[in-house]
């Protein structure tokens, strides 16, 4: 189900970007799939009061997504983990990113998807930029 986003339209809902995200969670190539099938992925309208605190924010809107959890090259099999690595898409930064760029919606998605995945895997940013452009 390809939804075309045309800009000044409605906005598009949480339920909208979730399925975007997990459409673009498919085209990524397998031999990272297979490595984010326990990552969770969470759409928000913004990141909590924590996260904002955390990160030392000046406006929700100054984020677009987050990994929360263990990258890979990090776990052990001696940790005992309490929750499970997430990914978070906040949608209403990521919109409004979207109407300042011009850009299109599933590229934006695509460009945090890649780049909150980037993070579980512990990759640098050119690594991220690589995929990116395959």
């Amino acid at each position: 189900m390809e939804r075309m986003f045309a800009r000044h339209s409605t906005p598009p809902t949480l339920g909208d970007v979730e399925d975007i995200a997990t459409e673009e969670l498919s085209r990524i190539p397998d031999e990272l799939r297979r490595h984010v099938g326990a990552v969770v992925l969470r759409i928000e309208e913004f990141p909590d009061e924590e996260t904002e605190e955390e990160m030392d924010l000046e406006s929700p809107f100054d984020i677009l997504g987050l990994y929360r959890g263990v990258a890979l090259p990090r776990q052990s099999v001696l940790d005992v983990r309490t929750a499970p690595d997430m990914i978070f898409l906040y949608r209403r930064p990521i919109l409004d990113y979207w109407c300042e760029t011009g850009q299109d919606l599933r590229a934006v998605v695509r460009h945090v998807l890649i780049h909150e995945i980037g993070h579980h895997f512990g990759f640098s940013d050119e690594d991220m930029d690589r995929i990116e452009d395959e």
